[in-house]
């Protein structure tokens, strides 16, 4: 389905499958008689929440988003994340500022199989880019969030030696946000540090903790629970989420660290979690997501670790690591499993 936004008739559309559907329920809503929409939180930090968002901030969002990566009036983008959610919502919200021509696909894997030509802009999970390399080159821009991008992705996106007119960034936001507030570039020259965009801006709160004030999407300071390194005032490096921190005999431990470290070693999903311990407080086990083999334990064993307590004091493999509907590791739920089954 395509929508030209530079031409729209809502009246003309045609929405037939079940997430068209939603993409229709959604356009509803917004050239409804009223400020705000609802939007659902992913659940992945917690219980999932329903929240109401004004329209002016949205397109606020839209609009750096464009202005940043240069999109112009009729340019192509593709729609394939949920619209239940900001990512998917803010899409829509892109196409209808700018006026793009917005392709709508069912979110899935691989939701650019049957592309055949180039688009100017897309927005992905990691999951759905590691199902879709053999199209990245038909995609001009292309912004990945809702989840950290994995090392090993990072490193098969550099192999693939796609054109420098082919970006790709990865994001930082979240729904308090409307979407992203700064983008790293992967491609072609990857970046260390995300930049926050312009009228945004960054401090740490007394735990080292990311404080976002952008009054174009958000009146309030926002106080995150992501701990962060800042450079040069704008820039800054994800370190893990305080919530997540691991005490284990005293030392804490950043759980996201360490699978990055290890993720440039093998290439599956893994997760570190702080099991509950009698004599460290808290014991630290890596989750490997697919099926045990000397080669990982090899792999794993030569990793040069920075601290003796950063080595897993277990390992622990796992079929599938469960995920919110939008692709995310759900920690809280695999912590469930792991200390069910313990």
């Amino acid at each position: 389905m395509l929508i030209d936004f530079n031409n729209l008739n809502t009246n003309n559309l045609s929405f037939n499958t079940e997430f068209e559907k939603k993409v229709g329920f959604f356009l509803e809503e917004w050239f409804f008689n009223a400020n705000t929409v609802k939007v659902q939180t992913s659940g992945s930090t917690g219980t999932p929440k329903i929240f109401e968002i004004e329209k002016s901030k949205m397109i606020n969002s839209a609009v750096m988003t464009c202005n940043f990566l240069g999109l112009q009036q009729g340019d192509k983008a593709l729609l394939c994340l949920p619209v239940e959610y900001i990512s998917g919502k803010m899409m829509v919200v892109r196409a209808l500022e700018r006026k793009l021509k917005l392709m709508v696909t069912e979110p899935s894997l691989n939701p650019v199989e049957n592309l055949e030509e180039e688009i100017d802009f897309c927005a992905m999970t990691p999951l759905q880019v590691e199902n879709s390399l053999d199209r990245l080159h038909l995609i001009k821009n292309l912004i990945i969030g809702g989840a950290a991008v994995s090392e090993s992705l990072k490193n098969k996106i550099l192999k693939m030696n796609l054109s420098v007119s082919n970006r790709i960034f990865e994001t930082y936001g979240m729904s308090e946000t409307l979407s992203h507030i700064a983008l790293r570039q992967l491609m072609p020259d990857p970046e260390e540090y995300f930049t926050a965009f312009e009228n945004v801006n960054i401090s740490l709160d007394e735990r080292t903790c990311l404080k976002i004030f952008a009054p174009a999407v958000n009146d309030e300071v926002l106080i995150t629970n992501d701990l962060v390194e800042i450079k040069a005032g704008k820039q800054f490096r994800f370190l893990g989420r305080i919530d997540n921190v691991i005490n284990s005999g005293g030392a804490k431990i950043f759980p996201e660290t360490l699978e990055a470290l290890v993720k440039k070693a093998i290439p599956n999903e893994v997760v570190f979690l702080g099991i509950k311990d009698e004599s460290l407080g808290q014991k630290l086990i890596l989750v490997i997501e697919g099926n045990k083999s000397e080669d990982l334990f090899v792999k794993i064993s030569e990793i040069p670790f920075d601290k003796n307590f950063h080595k897993p004091k277990e390992i622990i493999f796992i079929d599938e690591i469960p995920r919110t509907p939008n692709g995310k590791i759900n920690r809280i739920e695999l912590y469930k499993k792991i200390s069910t089954e313990a």
